[in-house]
């Protein structure tokens, strides 16, 4: 009896915490350039003394998504949608490198370029991209960032500096806390990309099927709800056997 209890309790821990997943899914299917989190549940044999017959259930998580979101023409011209396996250099809080799919750039009135969440943009050399006063500013799809200016004409377009645009599969990239794609722990850092590595005027949407995840949540919220029974028939068949025991 106590081995169904255990089994109904690690298969009802492990779906809580696939709930979580999919309800962190959901909250970001309208955030640019999101990636979905891929999880799942796998065996996990329980070790000590007489347990060699347990086995545990455990919700992990396998990764991100690497489908391509959603682009969208905005003709914004801070606006970039990377390429397939192409990622944009980022600063994080703790000023190392991080990447990131999210092309909806801004520029603060100090003129920092950053991303929409504040994250500084890096160049070629590493350093925080910063824009001087212009009346105009383009990005060409190899990443060069151009400028016309401030109070001159048109035909004075000039190269200010190149995005930091790198090459990497997504499944070689692991996900932080803060939310950004870090390279793997003793990786080495991915390489420059060459060529055409954007779209200008153009962003890449959330990845995030809302439609299947919906469906994933009543699932689980279904399998919740199974496995909640198990432990309250287990527990009152243990309560059954335990008056019958002790009326002898």
């Amino acid at each position: 009896m106590d081995k169904s209890l255990y089994i109904a309790m690690t298969g009802a821990s492990a779906t809580l915490r696939a709930q979580a997943s999919v309800s962190h899914n959901l909250a970001n299917a309208d955030t640019i350039g999101f990636q979905a989190t891929l999880s799942g549940t796998v065996a996990a044999p329980v070790a000590g003394d007489g347990l060699a017959s347990r086995v545990a259930v455990v919700q992990r998580e396998l990764g991100v998504s690497d489908a391509a979101g959603s682009i969208t023409s905005t003709g914004n011209p801070l606006d970039v949608a990377l390429h397939a396996d192409r990622w944009l250099a980022v600063q994080d809080s703790r000023g190392g490198v991080a990447y990131t799919r999210a092309g909806d750039l801004r520029v603060t009135q100090n003129g920092l370029l950053t991303t929409a969440s504040g994250r500084p943009v890096l160049d070629q050399a590493g350093a925080p991209m910063s824009i001087p006063p212009a009346d105009a500013l383009e990005i060409g799809g190899d990443g060069t960032v151009s400028v016309v200016p401030q109070g001159q004409p048109a035909s004075t377009m000039a190269t200010i500096g190149r995005l930091q645009v790198v090459a990497a599969n997504t499944r070689d990239l692991v996900r932080g806390e803060d939310g950004l794609m870090h390279a793997a722990p003793g990786a080495a850092p991915p390489a420059p990309a060459a060529g055409n590595v954007l779209t200008s005027g153009a962003r890449e949407g959330s990845n995030v099927d809302s439609t299947a995840m919906l469906v994933s949540m009543i699932q689980l919220s279904r399998q919740f709800e199974m496995q909640v029974r198990v432990l309250h028939s287990g527990d009152e068949s243990a309560r059954a056997a335990n008056t019958l025991l002790s009326s002898r």
